[in-house]
């Protein structure tokens, strides 16, 4: 079956977007041209430019696409793994030992838009938004947590996500270094502390992504 026009517009932007994100993260955002980036895809440097207008546009993409990758697996991981420590368990693995496939390097790339949004200041309003994002995600999840009865956070939601998320990074970038120096049940234990999950029994049914959307869209 021959592809449309609209599936080979798809395609290709995949394919750069698939490209930008290796590259970034094994060589760093300002080692890596776009014509770099074009010979990785098997496409031009014309097409970054149609479909992105540039580095900039490519990078706001990408961030984009890592937002809704890790949020699917994230949500597919919390879903599955139903009781308080199984679920920190998946979370921590989320950010430790991603699942094979787009997002695998996807710790290493935030790194990198991290260092590269500090030094441009065009792109720092972006990556400030995709945190603005994750926290509220948090937010969510906890507030999910509370009113069902399964965990019983230290404080407001709003004032654990940003800890969550600096614990879970900072847990992370120790990992990258020396794996064998964070254990699971030292991820598990932090998270338990700050979010409470899996010191209360549950009172209701476990979350499911349509109810954690339904959370989501109340904000």
């Amino acid at each position: 079956m021959v592809a449309t026009q609209e599936e080979r517009k798809a395609d290709t932007r995949q394919r750069l977007l698939d490209a930008a994100a290796d590259l970034f993260a094994e060589r760093g955002i300002e080692a890596v041209s776009i014509d770099t980036i074009a010979e990785a895809a098997d496409r031009t440097s014309g097409a970054v430019y149609a479909h992105f207008g540039g580095k900039d546009g490519l990078l706001n993409a990408l961030l984009e696409n890592l937002v809704n990758q890790n949020a699917a697996i994230m949500d597919a991981e919390l879903t599955v793994a139903i009781e308080g420590d199984a679920q920190l368990a998946a979370l921590w693995r989320t950010f430790a030992n991603p699942p094979t496939g787009p997002s695998e390097g996807w710790m290493l790339l935030e790194h990198e838009l991290w260092l590269y949004a500090n030094r441009h200041e065009e792109a720092r309003s972006h990556l400030a938004a995709r945190y603005a994002e994750a926290r509220q995600m948090v937010v969510d999840s906890l507030d999910l947590w509370r009113e069902e009865g399964r965990a019983d956070a230290l404080g407001p939601s709003e004032d654990i996500a940003p800890l969550l998320i600096a614990l879970l990074l900072g847990l992370e970038m120790q990992h990258r270094l020396d794996p064998g120096s964070i254990t699971d049940r030292a991820a598990i234990t932090g998270l338990r502390a700050l979010t409470g999950l899996g010191k209360m029994p549950a009172t209701t049914t476990p979350p499911t992504p349509d109810s954690r959307s339904r959370q989501r869209k109340k904000q």
